[in-house]
């Protein structure tokens, strides 16, 4: 297997059209607007929240907190242009078995980007409806928070969950740090939590990793019913999906239906230091990268089965080392336009940095390598 990035280069497919785009990294995380979820101060002077750096931020190092800054928010504006063509090409069918398998990486409520997106993969047609049959589809979580419509998000993988179970498949979704994070800056707000390093609260965390006050103000109770349920693993063909690229899910048990259950408990208990310390954990990440990658991944492969693990949660860039510079309109960075495979072929990194101008990456598997 050859390990690197499936494909990258300098532009989007036809169906984007990309205008100059300054990256700035230094782009405030907090919202300063009115209302009962306002932030009136920046992160850094909010109780429990570290400031970040002015410079890049380096926050993966094991010192990394929840409470300092985990991603740049940039603020990427109004630079993408969705043009949709009126027909799709059909989702391939496997006569009586289940259909095809498809992951999408993170969204992080960038809906227009991934309605193309399916729309391209011919899993939706130019109404947005499910029109791919049998066709399986698992979003691999971080739905919310960064970009414009998080809610947005949440109803159309809702409602596409019912219209794909009608045609006989289905689309299902995994539990992102970001839906713990939502749930725990609704649920909890300012309460303190011991955050391993002083006192933090979820909503400080919330608003210092982008968190959208018209998300806020739209959350209803079945949009939170709906995140408490989602599942952290699942294997499907020998794929073992999970968020983020850590081993921390061996925390919560030794098969897949033991993490679902203990996070879900977790979640029922509503006790706001456990809650934290499980969105602590998933905010981990590169377990799978440089040395001693491929067997951390084996650590969870052998434990809750598969053949290979797939995830969301750290942009490729990031993973690959390239995420440009802050100088000039001309410092976009690398343009990620497939999966990444690395620890030895074991491991498929799927959050193309939509956040940070790159792409929102829809993917059948498995992947030809």
């Amino acid at each position: 297997m050859v390990e690197g990035s499936m494909t990258q280069g300098a532009g989007q497919g036809p169906e984007v059209e990309r205008t100059a785009t300054l990256r700035d990294f230094r782009v405030p995380a907090y919202v300063h607007e009115a209302g009962p979820y306002a932030q009136s101060t920046p992160p850094d002077q909010v109780a429990g929240a570290v400031a970040a750096p002015e410079a890049h931020p380096h926050p993966y190092s094991d010192a990394y907190t929840p409470t300092e800054r985990d991603l740049p928010v940039i603020n990427r504006g109004d630079t993408l242009h969705v043009n949709v063509a009126p027909t799709s090409a059909p989702a391939p069918q496997s006569g009586d078995g289940p259909g095809p398998l498809f992951v999408v990486g993170d969204v992080h409520g960038y809906l227009d980007q991934l309605v193309a997106a399916l729309q391209e993969k011919g899993l939706i047609d130019a109404e947005g409806r499910w029109c791919a049959g049998t066709a399986r589809l698992w979003f691999l979580g971080d739905f919310t928070d960064r970009g414009p419509d998080g809610i947005g998000v949440i109803d159309l993988v809702m409602r596409l969950s019912a219209e794909a179970a009608a045609a006989g498949g289905y689309c299902k979704a995994l539990m992102g740090n970001h839906e713990l994070l939502l749930l725990g800056a609704k649920r909890f707000g300012d309460t303190p939590v011991n955050s391993g390093a002083g006192t933090a609260t979820f909503q400080a965390a919330w608003l210092l990793n982008g968190g959208q006050k018209t998300d806020m103000d739209r959350l209803q109770d079945h949009h939170l019913q709906w995140m408490a349920r989602l599942d952290a693993v699942e294997e499907v063909d020998g794929h073992l999906l999970v968020h983020s690229d850590t081993t921390a899910y061996l925390d919560y048990g030794d098969s897949i239906e033991a993490v679902n259950d203990t996070i879900r408990e977790t979640l029922t208990r509503n006790d706001a230091d456990e809650v934290w310390d499980l969105f602590r954990k998933f905010t981990k990440r590169f377990s799978f990268r440089d040395e001693g990658g491929a067997d951390a991944v084996r650590s969870l492969l052998d434990t809750y089965g598969g053949r290979r693990i797939v995830h969301g949660h750290s942009p490729i860039p990031y993973l690959l080392g390239e995420v440009g510079s802050e100088d000039g309109e001309d410092s976009a960075g690398p343009v990620v336009e497939g999966p990444h495979i690395y620890a030895d072929g074991l491991a498929i990194a799927m959050d193309g940095g939509v956040t940070m101008a790159g792409k929102l990456l829809v993917q059948q598997l498995p992947l030809d390598i």
